[in-house]
């Protein structure tokens, strides 16, 4: 009789246990999640499109000690340039408004940790397109072509990079692609590297460098602050930027890769060309 009794208790007990685990299971209990399979994430309403419209601002990360691609006025406190200018045109396709817009400072060394920690939606800071940076993130189409040469005093004797002896020192900014390329090329001399351009020109200005090396269009807004200074005319690498988004994020990538080719076919691209380069861009 006792026995029995368990039996009943132990099995009732069992049937309370399953009623249970399926009400959870009915809940949403587990790891699934809204995509309605296990560990896989909600495919909609995710990406950074819908983010963007979603918060009625693109949140963009640039340089602010880049003259012509993107520089802070002390003064009045507003950032301008061709980076700017592209980040604006972003804006206002997506959102009709190109004020809709917050520009966040960036580095080379934190604008792709910035991207991937959610802190922006979009990288538009003198990016070249490497092999590497494909690993970490998605590129839009090469949106500006650039070259790596060297900023020097106007009576210095470096003209190229045939001209970089050992014991030369050359300045550059932290986590550039800069960096590794005179390292390859020029192995002989001292590379020194700041966190900015900003702090590198200073560095070359108080002596501590025979020349600055970064691309020349970035180059050419510094010598453009100081006369005393003149930029390389020979180019030995090809740095193509593109716009880092957000890795496996289609959607977004192909919305700026139609912008840019509407920019390119409207003559908008080219006005933003001239108005911060002086030069039309060459086809």
């Amino acid at each position: 009789m006792k026995a029995n009794k368990l039996w009943k208790k132990v099995a009732g007990m069992g049937l309370v246990l399953m009623l249970s685990a399926t009400a959870l299971a009915g809940c949403g209990g587990g790891s699934t999640t809204e995509g309605g399979e296990k560990g896989t994430p909600a495919a909609a309403g995710t990406g950074t499109l819908a983010k963007i419209k979603e918060r009625d601002k693109f949140v963009v990360g640039v340089k602010y000690d880049l003259n012509l691609f993107g520089l802070k006025d002390p003064a009045t406190g507003n950032v301008e340039g061709f980076d700017i200018d592209i980040a604006k045109a972003i804006a206002k396709k997506v959102l009709g408004d190109e004020n809709k817009i917050e520009l966040k400072e960036v580095t080379s060394k934190t604008r792709i940790p910035m991207l991937k920690n959610g802190e922006i939606d979009a990288i538009i800071a003198t990016m070249t397109i490497t092999e590497d940076r494909k690993k970490e993130v998605d590129f839009s189409d090469v949106y500006f072509l650039a070259g790596q040469s060297f900023l020097v005093k106007k009576d210095s004797s470096i003209n190229s990079l045939k001209d970089m002896q050992k014991g030369m020192k050359i300045v550059t900014a932290k986590g550039s692609t800069s960096a590794k390329n005179i390292r390859a090329s020029a192995p002989d001399v001292e590379v020194l590297e700041f966190e900015n351009y900003a702090e590198a020109f200073t560095a070359l200005k108080a002596g501590q460098g025979d020349a600055l090396t970064t691309d020349n269009a970035l180059l050419y807004g510094m010598a453009k602050q100081d006369p005393n200074y003149r930029v390389t005319e020979e180019t030995f690498t090809e740095e193509p930027y593109g716009i880092a988004i957000s890795k496996g994020d289609a959607e977004f990538v192909k919305t700026v890769n139609d912008l840019l080719k509407e920019m390119k076919e409207n003559g908008e691209y080219d006005k933003i060309y001239e108005k911060w380069i002086g030069t039309k861009p060459k086809k």
